[in-house]
């Protein structure tokens, strides 16, 4: 720091100045006023012989003027003769300040590892980054086996075939592969399946595994939960190409083909 006054310090110091200056030479003429207002004392009597004469007394109700006031001392500058550094600001108190910072991410990391769905999860894999998706319903996922699931109300619904996972109009790029570890946090569904049909048979089928499975009758079509939304019709050739499964239910005899 530079011992020199800076201009606004030089500014005040002669303002100060100069306010003591005119008080002073106001107190100056208040002091001559009065002295000329005073009544003027009797000449002293010559002296002689005998006693000497006293002076008469002053006049009643004529006060001495009081000496004038000098100016107070300036403060002395940086630098100068009896100098006194300014009080020192209040501290910031920085170790308080670190040790409540800590606090606070040490509170963050609890609360993003606290489980808050059913299943355990926490707010470390509900917050998508690079490593974790936000979960919600229509996530596709898929582990280490073959298996496609889609995600509905916390349960994993098995999509059964190539032609489910396309009747959804899904594609490759919506499938996320994680561990098996994060699929066992969710419990099973009921299963996604495709039902097909050709205009020239009866007969219902459903694709499992890339294997059609014939649908004994319409009790069982209902019974297994199938809807007629889920029936895709295509022609009976492709049909045919697809190999046969076990029947549903499977003791009900050979399948017929379409």
């Amino acid at each position: 720091m530079s011992d020199k006054p800076t201009s606004a310090d030089r500014f005040l110091d002669s303002l100060l100045d100069a306010l003591l200056e005119r008080q002073a030479a106001r107190r100056a003429q208040a002091t001559q006023a009065v002295s000329q207002t005073a009544a003027p004392l009797p000449p002293r009597p010559e002296s002689g012989p005998g006693p000497a004469a006293h002076a008469p007394a002053a006049t009643a109700g004529t006060a001495r003027p009081a000496p004038p006031r000098q100016p107070s001392e300036r403060e002395p500058k940086l630098g100068e003769e009896g100098w006194q550094p300014p009080p020192r600001l209040p501290s910031i108190d920085l170790g308080k300040t670190l040790a409540r910072l800590l606090v606070l991410v040490a509170l963050l990391i609890v609360a993003v590892n606290v489980p808050i769905t059913s299943h355990g999860l926490n707010l470390a894999h509900v917050m998508p980054d690079s490593a974790t998706l936000v979960i919600r319903d229509g996530l596709i996922l898929k582990g280490s086996g073959p298996e496609i699931y889609r995600l509905e109300k916390d349960e994993l619904r098995w999509i059964s075939s190539l032609d489910a996972f396309e009747h959804l109009g899904l594609a490759w790029k919506d499938v996320h592969v994680v561990e098996d570890s994060f699929l066992a946090k969710f419990e099973l569904g009921q299963p996604i399946h495709v039902l097909l049909k050709c205009d020239g048979s009866p007969h219902i089928y459903r694709l499992e595994n890339q294997h059609k499975r014939w649908i004994k009758d319409i009790d069982t079509f209902l019974a297994e939960g199938h809807v007629w939304e889920d029936v895709r019709l295509v022609s009976c050739e492709y049909l045919r190409q697809i190999p046969d499964g076990p029947p549903i239910p499977e003791d009900a005899g050979p399948p017929p083909q379409p």
